[in-house]
């Protein structure tokens, strides 16, 4: 099939690994990039089988790629003012731009999400959040895509890391309406600035990661919990748990999907020997 008939950027064995912020993934066999809706739902009507992503972010693809077609949503990224105080985002905004448009707006509710990497689709999928903030507090609707039907989703069924949209894949984001708060835009930015500033300090984001590792146990945190196992620093081929953030598994370079899987298996294996804490991975992978 032609499929540039249907979106106009289409990819052949374009390597994901240039499309995951852990820099890891063999050749997708089609790429896609639609810019427009109709694009979207064009390639879901002749691909029904083919894998959306975002930005990459929480994702691990395998080394040997991925056969058929897969769709990325970041060129669907428009951001609207409907109102006073509600913003509409397509689906593949980025989170930070989302955040940074609400500011020049002066409008307050998203500078949690200033340092989160992935998209607007992708946050509505696992109730993205950070430091205090999550999708659910400022989401208040959504469309969505199903079975080539668009529709409205009202509530959401929002929690640690899930939604609707993680119970049911077949339906696709669309795009999201927020609901802010009027503010002084100047104290905003001091709010995303001291949050970003707060990110680079705790967190390894001079490496390739495809950000937590593992989601928040009943008791404590991951992060804790592996590093009083003494697990900082230790490494499986190219990939490593961060010596800043044990929550992180990063790619010093070359490091492989088998390698990262190798490591969140050791991981969670010592930690459960160790504590009877079971981990469960937050990264998503991907396979044929």
């Amino acid at each position: 099939m032609d499929y540039k008939r249907l979106c106009p950027v289409v990819l052949e064995d374009e390597p994901l690994s240039k499309h995951t912020t852990i820099a890891i993934g063999g050749p997708a066999e089609y790429f896609a990039l639609p810019a427009l809706e109709k694009e979207l739902t064009a390639l879901l009507a002749a691909c029904p089988d083919a894998r959306i992503i975002g930005n990459g972010s929480n994702l691990l693809c395998p080394d040997a790629g991925l056969r058929g077609m897969v769709i990325s949503t970041v060129n669907m990224r428009a951001l609207t003012r409907l109102d006073e105080t509600h913003i509409l985002a397509e689906c593949g905004a980025l989170l930070p731009a989302a955040a940074a448009f609400a500011w020049k707006l002066g409008l307050a509710g998203l500078e949690f999400a200033t340092g989160i990497p992935g998209t607007v689709g992708g946050g509505l999928v696992m109730n993205a959040g950070a430091y205090g903030g999550e999708m659910s507090g400022v989401v208040t609707e959504s469309r969505f895509l199903r079975d080539g039907a668009q529709a409205t989703q009202h509530e959401h069924a929002f929690r640690y890391r899930g939604s609707v949209y993680a119970d049911d894949p077949g339906k696709t984001v669309l795009s999201a309406v927020f609901a802010l708060t009027p503010d002084d835009p100047a104290e905003i930015r001091a709010r995303m600035d001291d949050l970003s500033l707060r990110r680079r300090e705790k967190q390894p984001t001079e490496w390739p990661s495809a950000g937590s590792a593992f989601k928040r146990p009943k008791d404590g945190f991951a992060a804790e919990i592996i590093e009083k196992c003494g697990l900082k620093g230790f490494r499986i081929g190219g990939a490593a748990i961060s010596e800043k953030h044990a929550g992180f598994i990063i790619n010093l370079g070359g490091a492989s999907c088998d390698d990262v899987l190798r490591l969140l298996e050791h991981t969670a294996s010592v930690v459960y020997k160790a504590t009877g804490v079971e981990l469960q991975p937050e990264i998503k992978t991907l396979v044929n």
